[in-house]
């Protein structure tokens, strides 16, 4: 008798253990059967990957936040392609302070925040992307008519209709990204298999839908604008360089002429990299489950990377932007009148 109460008493000291292990390993331990458990990585990865990708995150959060101060601040800088790059930075910004810490989180710890947060987070993810998309478009349209129709440009796109076409485009990307969620946001973590997960999952129509709304029907109109962009901007280029101006007011359309090839030039640079980074997620979306649950969160993370680069694109080719933010971090825009600052030359 004593030795099945001894035999007794080990095995469930034995079982408390295991279960205190296993617990242990789940985001929720007192949710036993239903808690997901913790990725699988060893302590120096995790804080590495996080390391980075949080210092990724702030980097492109103070970044773009620049970009926001010196286009909303100096009235120099109100132009309509400034404007649109100021629509492209406000995306950039809620990538790197909402969708990265999102994206590391779900990718090196268990979502702790609930089902209801998980599908605000996916619908918010929805809705950025689609503007961010929406705006390199508007940038395309901008570009072809400064090129391709220099005379009628300033008619054409001006502050108040690029304000509106921006505002039209970030409604219809949260009325478009409630259509894509709406099975989340009506009945929130529906698909998550376990708690501590945050998935979304869209059926095959609507996943379709999306990938020619946002990736192939965006991409058809950008490459083909641009190319009529860079064919044209080409012949102008060679015809101001044997083009003799020998009048005040030709030398004055040459240096205009200058000034927008250089933001073709610029913008293209900036169409480029967009490409680089968003088509391997769409690519990958497009393989199908296997490759997916593998790469999804490289594809994902490279695909949010592009909002980083985009401010440092800025900084490389506009001298206004490097000169704004001297102004910025020297705090001299809290001078009276500091608006008024000619940041923005010819040419630049």
């Amino acid at each position: 008798k004593n030795c099945l109460e001894k035999s007794h008493s080990l095995s469930s000291s034995l079982t408390s253990k295991m279960d205190m292990q296993v617990g242990g390993d789940l985001c929720f331990p007192h949710l036993f059967n239903t808690s997901c458990k913790k990725p699988i990585s060893s302590w120096t990865e995790t804080v590495l990957l996080r390391t980075v990708l949080s210092f990724i995150s702030l980097l492109t959060v103070a970044l773009n936040l620049l970009v926001i101060i010196s286009v909303s601040h100096f009235r120099k800088l109100h132009t309509p392609t400034n404007i649109l790059l100021l629509s492209l930075a406000v995306s950039d910004f809620l990538v790197g302070l909402l969708l990265m810490p999102g994206e590391i989180m779900r990718n090196t710890a268990c979502w702790f925040f609930g089902d209801l947060m998980c599908s605000l987070y996916n619908y918010i993810s929805y809705i950025v992307t689609s503007a961010s998309v929406g705006d390199m478009v508007l940038i395309s349209v901008d570009r072809y008519v400064a090129i391709c129709d220099p005379l009628h440009y300033s008619t054409t796109v001006t502050e108040r209709k690029v304000k509106v076409c921006v505002c039209l485009c970030w409604l219809s990307s949260a009325l478009y990204s409630s259509v894509i969620v709406k099975a989340d946001l009506t009945q929130p973590g529906q698909h998550n298999s376990c708690y501590g997960e945050c998935v979304i999952v869209v059926d095959y129509i609507l996943g379709t839908f999306d990938l020619v709304v946002t990736f192939i029907a965006p991409v058809a109109v950008i490459i083909v604008l641009y190319m009529r962009v860079f064919v044209v901007a080409v012949s102008q280029a060679r015809a101001m360089r044997s083009q003799v101006a020998a009048v005040s007011l030709q030398l004055s359309v040459s240096l205009t002429r200058k000034s927008e090839l250089k933001a073709a030039w610029t913008l293209g640079v900036l169409m480029v990299v967009f490409l680089i980074c968003f088509c391997p997620y769409y690519c990958v979306t497009l393989a199908g489950d296997d490759i997916i649950n593998s790469s999804a969160s490289y594809v994902i993370f490279l695909f949010y990377f592009n909002s980083s680069l985009n401010p440092v694109i800025y900084a490389l080719f506009y001298p206004w932007f490097r000169r704004a933010t001297k102004l910025i971090i020297t705090f001299q825009i809290l001078q009276p009148g500091s608006c008024e600052a000619n940041i923005h030359f010819k040419g630049n």
